[in-house]
């Protein structure tokens, strides 16, 4: 049989072509199940319609069928105010956030949001927003505008920035997306540098390294970044089966003060372990590295950090090399982490609730700092491993994913900063 058309109906507010586009089939086409199979999953995942349907009705000749996609249209449009509490990375603290989110903008499938939020030590404002078909073939194109400020011990940063990026899919389980970005980064002394009250900033207790960078400032950093994901996840806010594997490499130095290239990579794998008693195993691994290039060396600002995605139970920036003469923590080039976990449903609460629990295993070393500042005397402690295990609690909220852990460090230095509880919304992956 052919397809003679393909009729749409109950898109009141999407483009026909919108919903037209998802298909491999059209009019004159032979009839193809599988193909139409995979243009429902696409329509769902669209997340714009509570409902599709794609039944088939007699055409005007007997080989010939009619696609009838029935669809129900859903709110596109998202207004959410919240407020979370942060005890990791770069952000540490109660937070307020606020945003405008519209996934089918004026029906076309364009997807723009513009959130402001930020904390006691941080401030986020950004603009977004992607074509998903650029020139009409399925290719994402669209950019981000950002600005960040962050408050530190003893200094602040003001990050002004913008990224343009073209997503591809190569396969349905596998995309890859190329990007440009800039970004001018300034740095600063805080008024705890004020030691006389007289008005006059000094330079703190702080790393040379640190100082060295404020001195230098602003930098304008301007790179290049290609990434590679495979994604198999049967359930993105719930997942139980699948593979999540990104890779990137980032080459900074089209211009600006920064000359680097970062490699970095991640993979996650889920295994339901019992489906009887819903528990569900995690095993990831991740591993990056940075060089820099050129007569200027590698920034302290443009080493990796630790956070808690690295490894629980240790704080932000809390493992690595350290220079000993003021025991700030300068980052690594090199990391290596690992974790395993198994996720679980909470004995006698309600699964309608949406809390599970978990316990973990964390593995990672971060090593290696290229830092060559005069004056700064590291203590590098090599390639040594840490290791921490722990309890979680996660809550699929209105508001997003919460999770809370409580990770003891069994593994590590004498000049690694402990922190063994962490409280955050995101996911894992």
């Amino acid at each position: 049989a052919y397809i003679e058309r393909i009729e749409i109906r109950g898109n009141d507010r999407t483009r026909d072509y919108v919903i037209r586009r998802e298909f491999d089939v059209s009019e004159g086409d032979a009839f193809n199940q599988v193909l139409i199979q995979r243009a429902k999953k696409r329509l769902e995942a669209l997340n714009y319609f509570d409902k599709v349907d794609i039944s088939t009705v007699p055409g005007s000749q007997p080989d010939q069928v009619v696609l009838v996609v029935d669809v129900v249209e859903k709110s596109t449009g998202e207004f959410s105010v919240g407020a979370g509490y942060s005890t990791g990375g770069d952000t540490a603290g109660p937070s307020v956030e606020g945003s405008i989110t519209e996934r089918n903008f004026l029906g076309r499938g364009q997807f723009i949001k513009l959130s402001a939020g930020g904390g006691k030590n941080s401030r986020d404002y950004s603009i977004s927003f992607t074509e998903p078909y650029f020139l009409g073939r399925r290719i994402a194109a669209g950019f981000d505008v950002f600005k960040q400020t962050r408050n530190y011990d003893h200094y602040d940063s003001d990050t002004l920035g913008a990224t343009v990026r073209f997503g591809l899919p190569i396969t349905n389980s596998i995309s890859t997306q190329l990007a440009y970005n800039i970004a001018q980064e300034k740095y600063k002394y805080d008024n705890s540098c004020d030691d006389n009250a007289d008005g006059i900033l000094g330079d703190c207790d702080l790393s040379t390294a640190i100082k060295q960078g404020i001195a230098e400032s602003p930098w304008i950093k301007s790179s290049v970044s290609l990434g590679l994901v495979y994604n198999t996840i049967d359930d993105m806010k719930n997942p139980h089966e699948g593979i999540y594997a990104t890779t990137s490499v980032e080459v900074a130095g089209l211009g600006g003060d920064a000359k680097f290239v970062k490699v970095t990579g991640r993979g996650s794998v889920y295994q339901t372990l019992s489906e009887q008693f819903d528990l569900v195993g995690l095993v990831s691994a991740g591993a990056g590295h940075v060089e820099g290039y050129g007569s200027g060396g590698l920034r302290i600002f443009d080493q990796f950090q630790s956070t808690d995605r690295m490894i629980r139970g240790f704080a932000y920036g809390g493992i690595g090399p350290v220079d000993v003469n003021t025991g700030d923590h300068l980052g690594g080039t090199t990391y290596f982490n690992a974790s395993a976990e198994a996720q679980f449903p909470l004995p006698v609460v309600p699964e309608s609730f949406g809390l599970r629990g978990a316990v973990f295993a964390d593995a990672a070393t971060l090593y290696g700092s290229k830092v060559d500042t005069a004056g700064v005397v590291q203590d590098s402690v090599g390639m040594k491993l840490r290791a921490s295990v722990g309890l979680g609690l996660m809550w699929a909220s209105p508001f997003g994913p919460i999770r809370i852990d409580y990770a003891i460090p069994v593994k590590k230095e004498a000049r690694d900063d402990v922190q063994e509880f962490n409280f955050g919304i995101s996911t894992r992956f």
